[in-house]
């Protein structure tokens, strides 16, 4: 098989997302070698770590690469280059790399690949990068070279299709999905380790339940979040994720707000069966302008009503079996409806959920993905040495 060679500023331990799903998934076609940001290390010598990922339902393995450096310098940084270029080369020739495409989840990788010659480039765009908190200065003029370059472009949601599709021929939409057997309620056994986990973690915590999982960063409204726990105190605020670009000490903390952290993507749907409603408590600013949150599909995968503020990909997608509020007050009204459906308007909720869940799944993302890499691919010219220009910093 060809090789995929993946360049993410995302890690493949953290948060289980659009990387790690559509990876899994198109492993069965490509030989993936998904490379991550190099890790600081003043101590040791500087290399590259493997290790091999499987998805968690079985399939091919992923190979994660994990550069360590002496670099203080973060990301795909230029400073990295020096040292980070003979590294790759180094790998990608031990593996034999001949017959490849590249494919680039941050416009800060492509210095990393002027040596190479892959059948096909992708720019994966998941998320407006530049409008994040602490995105590297030069990251729009570094997208603007790489909307030149790629032979494909994908964006993570209408919004963002729409900001991009006239600067490149070949942008496709390819919207969030989900794995609705994994978040399923159907599928949960209740004497698996991780229910006895869901039910460690969230011990003492009473009903209801409004829960969120995901990345709890400068896209969050922690001010909403709060108002809505302050004017409901018996309402019992749960909060999965991990905190990441902002100060713990920013959120806000009351009896009734829960920070969890972190949990499995095998511990979600555990934690989310014990939840009555699922929150999407997004800040409407630049950093949520073009999201479209993966949350939205597993929370009705798992049967739960989902209240959101209305981000654009989730009032447009979703909005029909989403409730949408922006207002602290509309957005507690939103929650106590939600709480207090009769068992006939929760099973209807249900059957329009699951609709919107089965035109939505991982695989056929992944089969539409396969397919555009097919158009796109030039022929493989495996007897040309691997790297033709040396991997090497100017």
């Amino acid at each position: 098989m060809p090789n995929l060679i993946v360049f993410s500023h995302l890690r493949w331990g953290f948060v289980y997302q659009r990387p790690q799903h559509l990876m899994s998934r198109i492993a069965s076609a490509y030989q993936v070698l998904f490379i991550e940001e190099p890790v600081l290390d003043r101590n040791g010598p500087a290399r590259i770590e493997s290790r091999m990922e499987s998805p968690p339902g079985g399939g091919p393995a992923v190979e994660v690469l994990v550069p360590y450096t002496p670099v203080n310098a973060p990301g795909f940084d230029d400073a990295q280059l020096p040292t980070l270029l003979p590294l790759l080369e180094q790998a990608l020739n031990q593996r034999s790399v001949r017959d490849y495409l590249v494919w680039l989840y941050t416009p800060m990788a492509l210095p990393l690949i002027a040596g190479l010659h892959p059948r096909a480039l992708v720019y994966d765009c998941m998320d407006e990068l530049s409008a994040f908190k602490h995105a590297p200065p030069q990251l729009r003029q570094r997208e603007n070279a790489l909307m030149q370059a790629a032979d494909l472009v994908l964006c993570g949601g209408p919004a963002l299709h729409q900001a991009k599709r006239k600067l490149h021929p070949r942008v496709y939409c390819l919207p969030s999905a989900v794995d609705a057997a994994h978040f399923s309620p159907d599928h949960l056994d209740a004497t698996h380790p991780q229910a006895t986990h869901a039910e460690q973690v969230q011990a003492g915590i009473a009903h209801p339940r409004l829960g969120f999982f995901g990345v709890i960063d400068e896209r969050m409204d922690l001010a909403l979040l709060d108002a809505v726990a302050a004017a409901r105190p018996d309402w019992q605020m749960v909060m999965v994720g991990p905190v990441v670009k902002i100060s713990p000490e920013d959120l806000p903390r009351r009896s009734n707000l829960h920070w969890l952290g972190m949990q499995s993507y095998q511990a979600l749907p555990y934690l989310l069966s014990t939840w009555n409603v699922c929150l999407m408590p997004f800040a409407l600013n630049e950093s949520t302008r073009f999201i479209s949150p993966t949350k939205t599909l597993e929370y009705l995968a798992g049967e739960k009503p989902v209240v959101s503020t209305p981000v654009a990909d989730v009032v447009g997608l979703y909005g029909a079996v989403v409730r949408i509020a922006a207002e602290p007050d509309a957005f507690i009204r939103q929650c106590e409806d939600a709480l207090q459906d009769s068992a006939e308007l929760r099973r209807r909720h249900i059957q329009a959920s699951m609709a919107v869940v089965a035109a939505s799944g991982w695989d056929a993302s992944a089969e539409k993905v396969r397919r555009w890499l097919a158009e796109v691919s030039r022929p493989a010219q495996t007897q040309t040495p691997m790297v033709r220009t040396r991997l090497r910093a100017a």
